[in-house]
């Protein structure tokens, strides 16, 4: 797999500074030096889609445990994992208070409908700032994977094969990055609240009113907050943009080995839903809605990356065959994915896409 790298996964808010990125890759590369992963060439064998002669190699993405030189990037992106599911269950349990606000809003003089809005909003700000704050974590979790898995003399194959823990967080953020702007776009509620909340803080500013909620959520904070939550995929768009600075920053690093890394992934992940061979061995059904996610995940992010994304016909990635594998499952599974290829790439409807792909998305 091979591409370019424009707009993904690593650097929203943070750059890391280039001695400290290749100082990691350095000390990985010595760490690595080159501990064989139990599956080693499992990877390759997908690959080459020799199907029939290799039935049982994939990439472990429930089983992969971390070898001793993946060991300090895989604690410190773990730290940041095990910490998605609650902020997932959060967003789930977001409930708004709409209600209250359009209380407030018919009854200006009433004071106890202003006081009950503004204190049924300030908790869920608190909880906005918490999601917010999670996506810079990822975002440096990510910069970190992508630093091992795109270091020189391994290819991407190489690294994917032989780091098979790390290519499965890799894979989790983008599986967690997907399900929470799936999540986030069927909540209107969230811009509304912040919205009022913005609103009403100016005006109580303007009366000199003590405002606690300043010290958690100051001026700044809530202008990149604005911003984050502004977009309809917030979470796709920072590691769209991280990717991109990754890239920018690391300007030593060949733009393929970021691409390469993308597209192979994508290519694992296709070979693995389409051939029964494969897809027969995840031990819950669970591990394919996840590939799924990480095969489009990665699709969007090769495409704000490469300046001729993955839709053209010089792209490393077999568009065809992964809208194919998507139209394959049930609609209701699957349409939250085609709507992620059809809204948030960049290069869909440029005039070099082929008419057939395009046909496919419509």
């Amino acid at each position: 797999s091979r591409s370019s790298a424009e707009e993904l996964v690593v650097a929203a808010g943070r750059p890391s500074s280039p001695e400290r990125s290749v100082g990691r890759r350095e000390s990985f590369q010595r760490s690595s030096e080159w501990k064989v992963f139990a599956g080693m060439g499992n990877l390759l064998k997908v690959l080459t889609r020799d199907i029939e002669n290799y039935p049982h190699f994939f990439l472990d993405f429930e089983n992969a445990q971390p070898t001793e030189g993946e060991r300090e990037v895989w604690n410190q992106v773990n730290a940041v994992l095990q910490d998605s599911e609650n902020i997932l269950l959060g967003l789930q349990a977001y409930k708004g208070a709409g209600q209250e606000i359009r209380d407030a809003i018919q009854n200006p003089n009433d004071f106890t409908l202003q006081e009950r809005a503004w204190n049924s909003v300030c908790p869920l700000v608190i909880k906005l700032k918490r999601f917010y704050s999670f996506s810079l974590r990822l975002e440096e979790a990510l910069q970190s994977l992508l630093e091992c898995l795109t270091c020189p003399l391994l290819t991407p194959t190489q690294h994917l094969e032989r780091e098979q823990a790390l290519a499965k967080q890799f894979a989790e953020i983008l599986h967690f990055t997907l399900r929470f702007d799936e999540l986030k776009m069927r909540i209107p509620a969230i811009q509304n609240d912040f919205s009022y909340y913005r609103r009403t803080i100016s005006r109580n500013r303007i009366n000199n009113m003590n405002l606690d909620i300043e010290k958690e959520v100051n001026n700044e904070m809530a202008n990149r907050m604005s911003l984050f939550y502004a977009e309809a995929t917030p979470m796709l768009k920072t590691l769209s943009n991280a990717t991109t600075n990754f890239v920018t920053e690391n300007k030593s690093l060949p733009l393929e080995n970021t691409t390469d890394c993308l597209s192979t992934m994508a290519s694992v992940c296709k070979v693995m839903l389409e051939t029964p061979e494969y897809s027969s061995r995840f031990s819950s059904e669970d591990t394919l809605l996840f590939c799924m996610r990480v095969m489009v995940g990665v699709i969007i992010l090769y495409d704000h990356v490469h300046p001729n994304g993955a839709f053209n016909k010089s792209s490393k990635i077999d568009m065809k065959g992964c809208i194919k594998v998507l139209k394959e499952q049930p609609v209701d599974i699957v349409e939250g994915l085609l709507n992620a290829l059809r809204f948030t790439t960049k290069h869909l409807n440029d005039e070099s896409t082929p008419k057939n792909i395009r046909a496919m998305l419509q």
